[in-house]
């Protein structure tokens, strides 16, 4: 089965954050899919994560080192149709990047965000739960 994973997924894996075995005990068997876009979304938080004061420069530069070795098929999304989501849930655009992604591919979501996860429902896509 193939499913669209979003960033706070492969975050809790890399981070080993709370969710982490939840995580990939959802994934076990699936083949992830994810929108081009989510090694920069992933940089990103590990960027923001550091600013906290949570990890070292080191400790970001490993994490996104080995988030880059997780096997996921990164495809390209209508940035169009993202954004009218986007617009209309009030979300950001990254978020959206996902559900479109869900759309184009007729595929499950993967995400710890309790709000996309809500938005997805109500658009008829399967969340993983």
């Amino acid at each position: 089965m193939k499913v669209v994973a979003d960033a706070s997924a492969f975050l809790a894996v890399v981070l080993d954050e709370d969710d982490r075995n939840w995580v990939i005990e959802k994934t076990e068997g699936c083949d992830a899919v994810s929108p081009e876009i989510l090694p920069y979304e992933i940089g990103n938080a590990l960027i923001a994560v550091k600013k906290k004061g949570r990890l070292t420069e080191r400790e970001i530069l490993r994490a996104f080192d080995i988030s880059q070795r997780i096997a996921v098929k990164l495809v390209p999304v209508k940035i169009h149709d993202a954004m009218k989501l986007a617009i209309r849930f009030n979300i950001y655009a990254y978020d959206a990047y996902y559900l479109q992604c869900c759309i184009e591919n007729k595929l499950a979501l993967l995400s710890l965000d309790g709000r996309m996860c809500d938005i997805a429902k109500s658009l008829g896509i399967k969340v993983l739960e």
